[in-house]
């Protein structure tokens, strides 16, 4: 039977941390058939879903006491720098896609949808992907950001397919939560809550030693 993980965080930092303490007796081991870092173990999570009710406290990235001598999983500037890979259709040469360019047309498309036609609906979801992301080596992780506007707050909820948990979650969700500002504020309400959800949030064999580290595990 799968065992769906329900967490309850404060900010995106404290939504890190739980996920990763809670992954270590939680999280199932599995050899990657397929996928990046085949070949080696993952510890992952059947289900989970993270209600962070307050995502725009800062800092945005992790806290990691300097006494445990060990790197930010999310280097400072990083979430600026990654933001217009979410918002906008540029890209590199050697890159299949971004985010941005499914995003940056829907984006501006919520934004009228809410100003113009209301708040009190259900459409104004946002996908990534196609199913032609099906065939490429590495499809979008993330796969939508679906929208609610109530109680005067701009909500967002997000589905990944699979997530890295040591940087992956910190770095995307800081970047989805200015994203969610920027939106409502160009949509004039305040800014509300992160529902995230995935069946693929999981910590690399590599990385365990480091998470021990962090949560104070043997």
């Amino acid at each position: 039977m799968l065992n769906i993980i329900s967490i309850e965080a404060r900010d995106i930092p404290d939504a890190w941390f739980q996920c990763v303490y809670e992954i270590m007796d939680h999280g199932h081991k599995y050899i990657i058939d397929r996928g990046s870092y085949e070949g080696q173990e993952r510890l992952e999570f059947d289900y989970v879903t993270v209600h962070i009710k307050h995502p725009r406290v800062r800092p945005l990235i992790p806290d990691i006491p300097p006494s445990l001598g060990i790197p930010n999983p999310v280097a400072e500037g990083y979430i600026e720098g990654y933001l217009p890979y979410l918002m906008t259709s540029e890209k590199q040469p050697n890159e299949e896609y971004t985010y941005g360019q499914y995003l940056e047309p829907q984006i501006s498309e919520v934004i009228r949808m809410y100003k113009e036609d209301g708040h009190g609906t259900n459409q104004a979801y946002m996908a990534v992907g196609n199913p032609d992301a099906l065939f490429l080596n590495d499809p979008p992780c993330l796969r939508g950001i679906d929208t609610r506007i109530r109680y005067g707050k701009l909500h967002f909820m997000v589905y990944f397919r699979s997530w890295d948990l040591w940087n992956g979650f910190p770095a995307n969700l800081g970047a989805i939560q200015m994203l969610k500002e920027y939106m409502a504020e160009e949509v004039g309400v305040a800014d509300g809550a992160i529902i995230a959800a995935s069946k693929g949030l999981h910590l690399y064999d590599y990385i365990w030693e480091l998470a021990k580290l962090r949560t104070m595990r043997e």
